[in-house]
């Protein structure tokens, strides 16, 4: 700046003597050494290069300079206003930021209200999740008995979930929002800082403006940064009445979605308690079926159980006789209850009930093989077969039959018939109780 102060005035004191003409050049090259030694007093010496090369300028440039003067006038007038001007508009853009700034004290209490109705809906939200867990596990240990509790748990289950994620979405949103309050914080205070900067440069413009003639070059640099920072600060304020707008919008959304999130809890916890007294009436049931399997298997346990399976003999042919023998099925391989006698080979009904009873004959090189059955003493029964060609033949038949407790069942081989065993096990007897009576 010391350097363009010093070439202004030394082309105005050349201007001045350059009328002179040639005759004057002692006269002006004293003036030039004088100008030069108050020069080199707020200049450094680099400087004395450049007056040298604008001296052989300095008359063809007066008329320029002439016209750049008067130029230079208007452009001063034009400041003032363009000052004036701004200090208007920084006085509106003080107004609009005491605005901003109690409406950002508005949303703050706001803001500090709303998060404490999220901490008590969290709070809430925490006790009913652990309610769900309790009421969960109860369910669990009754899943196979009351399949319509089961679908309830699920559909409570989902329900949980879908208001867990809204309870997290929630509070993200709200975490966002206490950041942009945050931010927006921040940019107030800057744009305070920052409008503070600028009026205090526009007081210093102001009282500069007299020396305007001289610094015109550098004050016009000035004043366009001055309405470019001017117009980014306008930008900035009104992308900060936007946010506050968005801001406000987005609160009332908070307020409205936990309101809904409030109902939905109501719901829940009533949900819950008509949950918590179904299964109260579940685990009644539960209980009354227990009770009811424990007398049915006190039941089955007291029902006696009858299984036998047997066979004839490892001796090979049996028979034929003169006369009815009864058949003693010697190798027995299951005889639960005991009620077959391999001794006399008597099957004796322990209960009263239906049974079902099985026999097999084979018959090897004979003319005839089968048996009787007999209840008692009474013959319920007879199966046999004439082979006229001999080979070997199988013959099977089965009964169910209602005997009483202490009925006897016993097969009788018939005169001139015989059967064939052996380590095989073809001729077989068996029998088992279907169900008491």
């Amino acid at each position: 700046m010391r350097v363009v102060l010093g070439l202004l005035l030394l082309l105005l004191g050349l201007c001045g003597s350059g009328a002179q003409g040639e005759g004057g050049g002692l006269d002006e090259r004293g003036a030039v050494e004088e100008s030069s030694e108050q020069t080199t007093k707020q200049t450094t010496t680099d400087i004395w290069a450049e007056v040298r090369a604008l001296r052989d300028m300095v008359v063809e440039l007066k008329v320029e300079l002439k016209v750049e003067l008067r130029n230079m006038e208007a452009r001063v007038k034009d400041s003032e206003s363009q000052v004036n001007e701004l200090k208007a508009e920084l006085m509106v853009t003080k107004v609009q930021m005491e605005l901003l700034q109690r409406e950002n004290s508005v949303q703050a209490t706001q803001l500090i209200s709303l998060e404490t109705r999220l901490t008590a809906t969290e709070s809430k939200t925490s006790d009913l999740e652990k309610q769900n867990a309790d009421l969960q596990t109860r369910l669990s240990t009754s899943e196979s008995e009351l399949l319509v509790s089961k679908s309830r748990i699920d559909q409570l289950e989902r329900e949980n979930e879908v208001q867990a994620t809204q309870l997290i979405s929630l509070e993200t949103r709200l975490t966002a929002t206490e950041s942009k309050t945050s931010d927006l914080e921040k940019q107030n205070a800057d744009l305070q800082t920052r409008l503070s900067t600028s009026e205090s440069e526009l007081l210093v413009t102001k009282s500069r403006i007299d020396q305007l003639e001289r610094e015109n070059a550098v004050q016009a640099t000035q004043l366009i940064s001055l309405g470019t920072r001017l117009t980014a600060t306008e930008s900035k304020t009104s992308d900060l009445e936007k946010q506050n707008a968005d801001l406000q919008t987005r609160l009332s959304t908070s307020e409205s979605e936990l309101l809904v999130t409030k109902s939905r809890i109501d719901q829940l916890e009533r949900e819950s308690e008509d949950l918590q007294t179904r299964l109260s009436i579940s685990e009644s049931e539960l209980l009354v079926s227990k009770s009811r399997i424990d007398q049915l298997e006190r039941e089955n346990a007291e029902k006696p159980k009858v299984v036998f399976y047997t066979a004839l003999t490892n001796s090979g042919q049996v028979g034929p006789y003169n006369a009815d023998i009864t058949l003693k099925y010697s190798k027995v391989f299951t005889n639960i209850g005991n009620a077959y006698n391999p001794a006399t080979g008597f099957f004796t009904a322990p209960a009263t009930g239906v049974y079902y009873l099985q026999f097999t004959v084979f018959g090897h090189n004979t003319n005839a093989m089968g048996l009787q059955v007999y209840k008692n003493n009474q013959s319920i029964m007879h199966n046999g077969d004439l082979q006229q060609d001999g080979g070997s033949e199988y013959l099977t038949n089965s009964l169910v039959l209602k005997l009483i407790a202490g009925d006897k069942i016993h097969l009788v081989l018939p005169s001139g018939y015989s059967l064939f065993d052996n380590a095989g096990h073809h001729s077989t007897f068996s029998g088992a109780l279907l169900f008491p009576m």
